[in-house]
């Protein structure tokens, strides 16, 4: 097939799709853009400790974003992988000093070796792969990402359930729903609403550096399914005096469910299993967001 041929080929296929090169690439990269003007403000507002600081973006688009964030931050590295978008994004922030737009693959950038914030309207396709960037990233500081409202509610327990991931960066990290965006706020317009998911770390951890290793066993024990409940999964490995005593601690039944167990709770558990003393006090609740306009406040979206 020669060149002419192949190019009508490939307008008979998108006619017969309806979608056109850049149709996909949207598709296949998640561009739903957030463009209503007041939630991308409030949005940027949301980022961070406070103005000031250096923030780093995933997935800016064509910049509205971006700009929205510069307002605020000492510094903005911006990631768009997209070359259309990102030539958008640069026309956008051309005047705007404190912006440093990259044409990349975020998830390929090396974290900055300074304390930053991430920020940006990921791609739900990405999401899993962002997050775990960021929590492997030693100067994180926060990540406010906007991601698909039902992967912010399994995460933070909105559903009265913890996932794994959640419990095993508990220590060091907390994990909060900060409000809902209607999914009518976004261009094209996606099928399902977006939240505002806020991921924090610690001052001072909920452990120690040196039980991390085995926290994590503790929970992958936990979470491994035998038995039916938390009590018979770890029941494999510790005695039943010593787990009765941690089940107490922790305000947990033996016929406890793993997902219904509190990331607090877990952290109780596990230090009497393994012998340290208990918290001084319980960890301190982390300062409230100003939820996005139009976000359910409630944390309660639809389930």
């Amino acid at each position: 097939m020669n060149h002419e041929s192949r190019h009508r080929a490939s307008r008979t296929r998108q006619a017969a799709t309806g979608r056109t090169a850049r149709d996909r690439a949207r598709r296949e990269l998640s561009q739903n853009f957030l463009v209503d003007s007041d939630t991308i403000r409030r949005y940027a507002r949301s980022v961070g400790d406070g103005p000031g600081g250096l923030v780093v973006e995933a997935g800016a688009g064509d910049g509205r974003v971006t700009a929205a964030l510069a307002a605020r931050a000492d510094r903005v590295v911006a990631y768009e992988l997209d070359p259309v978008w990102a030539a958008r994004l640069r026309e956008r922030c051309r005047g705007l000093g404190n912006v440093s737009c990259v044409t990349g693959d975020f998830l390929r950038a090396r974290p900055p070796a300074e304390t930053f914030h991430l920020a940006g309207n990921i791609p739900f396709g990405a999401t899993s792969r962002i997050i775990g960037w960021a929590l492997e990233a030693d100067g994180l500081a926060s990540a406010t990402l906007i991601t698909q409202l039902e992967y912010a509610r399994k995460r933070t327990g909105d559903y009265g359930r913890w996932s794994r991931l959640t419990v095993e960066t508990w220590p060091a990290f907390s994990w909060r729903l900060a409000g809902r965006i209607p999914r009518t706020r976004f261009r094209p317009v996606p099928r399902v609403d977006s939240a505002v998911l806020r991921i924090d770390r610690r001052d001072r951890p909920l452990l120690p550096p040196s039980a991390i290793g085995a926290y994590r066993r503790c929970v992958e024990l936990g979470f491994g399914g035998k038995g039916g409940t938390l009590y018979a999964s770890l029941r494999r490995e510790h005695s039943r005096a010593r787990l009765d005593a941690a089940f107490r601690a922790a305000g947990l039944t033996r016929d406890t469910v793993v997902a219904y167990v509190h990331p607090d709770a877990w952290i109780t558990l596990y230090r009497v299993l393994d012998g340290l003393p208990p918290l001084a006090s319980p960890p301190l609740a982390s300062p409230p967001l100003t939820p996005p306009e139009g976000a359910d406040r409630g944390g309660r979206g639809r389930g």
